[in-house]
């Protein structure tokens, strides 16, 4: 399979070109693709309130939470604020990656509840790389927002049942888990922005140029079919350190081994579809 970048107006846009095989058809893509298309149409009404619901809880806990960090910082604190900050962020870097690569690579879009309901994107995204340009601020954050909040929720019961002391002590760590989950809430949105080349915030392409999150250069080594390396797209950070590791080949191998599946399998299905 061979693979071409072509630079066009918007930016670069990545293309595949796939050689032809008797039974296969040539692959289209973006929304007119016809897998494209059936994916967008399983996007529910349930799907749809489930993203509302977790977008309120989420920002809700998390301004709850922010308000009490600041009424109890204290300077002693500052370097490792810092430290817990990073910390946090790089989690949230690897724990991108681990799911964009688990999506991606493994299961199917007809697994019960879970694949229409978190598969789906990840295999409309392959064929169509703009459609998540096209989603509204809760389409794009729902699912996101939902990972966070238990964690917000226990920071929030910590802030309303322990001592003064006890926050004290515990406060580097609520800052870990804080940034983590900004984060990780944000990771979707900063995905969005790196697809996006038109009409970005200024603050936003500046964040991108100086690469405290995912640059849109960055992240179309991704897009190259068959999108199997630099999977983490919070800040991009750990994709050249993991790569230079075969960390996701090592890993893609050792469950090949064992369960005999074959990585990317239905995402190549899904690609293929002509009707």
């Amino acid at each position: 399979m061979a693979s071409m970048v072509t630079d066009s107006r918007c930016g670069v846009e990545t293309r595949s070109t796939e050689t032809e095989t008797p039974g296969r058809g040539s692959a289209r893509w973006g929304p007119q693709h016809a897998g494209a298309r059936e994916l967008a149409n399983l996007y529910s009404p349930g799907k749809r309130c489930q993203e509302w619901l977790c977008v309120v809880l989420c920002f809700s806990l998390m301004a709850f939470n922010f308000i009490h960090l600041l009424a109890n910082f204290h300077l002693g604190h500052l370097w490792y604020i810092v430290l817990s900050i990073v910390a946090g962020i790089l989690t949230a870097d690897f724990a991108s990656g681990l799911v964009h690569w688990g999506a991606d690579t493994w299961g199917s879009v007809d697994l019960p509840i879970f694949g229409k309901a978190f598969i789906r994107p990840f295999r409309e995204h392959h064929i169509d790389p703009t459609a998540i340009t096209r989603h509204d601020f809760i389409e794009t954050n729902g699912d996101n927002c939902m990972l966070t909040i238990v964690p917000l929720a226990n920071m929030a019961f910590s802030f309303l049942t322990l001592s003064p002391v006890e926050i004290y002590s515990n406060y580097p760590w609520y800052c870990y888990l804080f940034a983590l989950a900004i984060f990780v809430t944000l990771t979707n949105q900063i995905h969005k922005w790196s697809h996006t080349y038109f009409g970005l915030p200024r603050w936003v392409v500046f964040l991108q140029d100086c690469q405290v999150i995912l640059p849109r250069k960055h992240h179309r080594v991704h897009h190259v079919s068959p999108h199997e390396t630099y999977f983490c797209i919070t800040t991009g950070w750990l994709n050249y350190p993991l790569e230079k590791l075969g960390f996701w080949k090592n890993l893609e191998d050792l469950i090949q081994s064992v369960t005999g599946e074959k990585p990317r399998a239905d995402d190549l299905n899904w690609a293929q579809k002509v009707k």
